[in-house]
């Protein structure tokens, strides 16, 4: 396993971060502290997402983590009320919701502090909540008192607009409060959206990117392909985040079956080179990788693995040209 630090800070993390989204019940707990374990112990993964809203994620990563907090990275999220909070505080991030949430988190990871916290959307999304957004110096501010409070350690960012990204930044700078150090987003070979504003701000400000959907939900893993019915339980079976047949289907497809002769010549899965791609990419931290089960682990990491040359990752950007593609979390809302 690599490690880099986390956007400007001295935090070292893993370049595979291991997403626990999937670890949402009981029923499958062995499994998924069977994963966490050998996450940790066997491929040197040492950092973890999980949020407020993974159903039972929390809690089973609390009791995956028993033993082993202080050898791991710990980031959660809050704001899209998963602690299922009642009245009209229950998701956001205002003060109130990002302290109720927190102390939740907390309780459910059997832990007395969180490394990182990531607020999980901006409050502009939400049609709900973009009306009277919380002012971002009530958010930092909030998040700061945390810090200092021992509670967390660092906090982040997922989806943030490249102008909200800036103004934490300032706000740290001339306010002093505590940075924001990280932005979660979702980037990959077939949705590069984001390097037109957003990824440029994050190396401007030092801010550390981890990625999310980084096989663009499933359509990177190899498992599709032009006029052939999609494997049986699959998303793309279940259209579920994957339409075969949606507007996106056509370009995916186009830019997949050329992918396809510099994956073979590689000896390598699709999934692996396209997250070998992402850790070739500037100002990437870390993929998010949420397996379902051992084997997508196992060959998701072997990506670390894997060099990308300046002649392939030029060949990728004829294929999918760069700022290509569409990126719905950033979508202008209106006032």
């Amino acid at each position: 396993m690599e490690y880099t630090n986390l956007g400007s800070t001295g935090l070292k993390v893993s370049r595979i971060c291991l997403g626990a989204m999937n670890f949402n019940n009981f029923e499958n707990e062995k499994e998924y502290i069977k994963i966490i374990n050998e996450a940790i112990t066997d491929m040197g993964i040492n950092f973890i997402d999980t949020a407020d809203c993974y159903g039972k994620s929390e809690e089973v990563v609390g009791k995956a983590l028993e033993g082993k907090r202080e050898d791991v990275v710990l980031a959660t999220k809050c704001w899209a009320g998963g602690h299922r909070f009642g009245g009209k505080n229950a998701s956001g991030s205002s003060r109130v919701y990002i302290l109720r949430s927190v102390e939740a988190s907390l309780k459910k990871l059997k832990t007395d502090f969180i490394d990182l916290l990531v607020m999980h959307r901006p409050d502009e999304v939400l049609p709900t909540l973009g009306k009277n957004p919380t002012p971002t110096e009530e958010t930092v501010s909030t998040l700061t008192d945390l810090v200092k409070q021992g509670k967390i350690r660092y906090f982040g960012s997922s989806c943030y607009q490249s102008w909200k990204l800036v103004e934490t930044q300032l706000l740290a700078r001339y306010e002093g409060y505590e940075k924001l150090c990280s932005d979660q987003l979702r980037y990959n070979i077939l949705n590069r959206a984001v390097e037109q504003q957003v990824l440029p701000v994050c190396k401007k400000y030092g801010i550390g990117v981890t990625i999310f959907s980084p096989l663009e939900f499933g359509w990177l893993s190899g498992k599709y392909h032009r006029n052939e019915a999609p494997p049986k339980d699959s998303r793309g079976a279940k259209k579920s985040m994957v339409d075969l047949e949606g507007a996106n289907a056509a370009r995916y497809f186009d830019i997949l079956e050329k992918l396809e002769p510099i994956v073979k010549d590689l000896g390598v899965t699709m999934s692996q080179f396209a997250l070998a791609w992402l850790l070739h990419r500037p100002v990437v931290t870390s993929p998010i990788c949420g397996p379902r089960t051992m084997e997508h682990l196992k060959e998701n990491v072997k990506a670390v693995d894997i060099k990308l040359s300046q002649e392939i990752m030029d060949q990728v950007d004829k294929i999918a040209p760069p700022r290509s593609g569409f990126n719905e979390n950033y979508v202008n809302h209106s006032l």
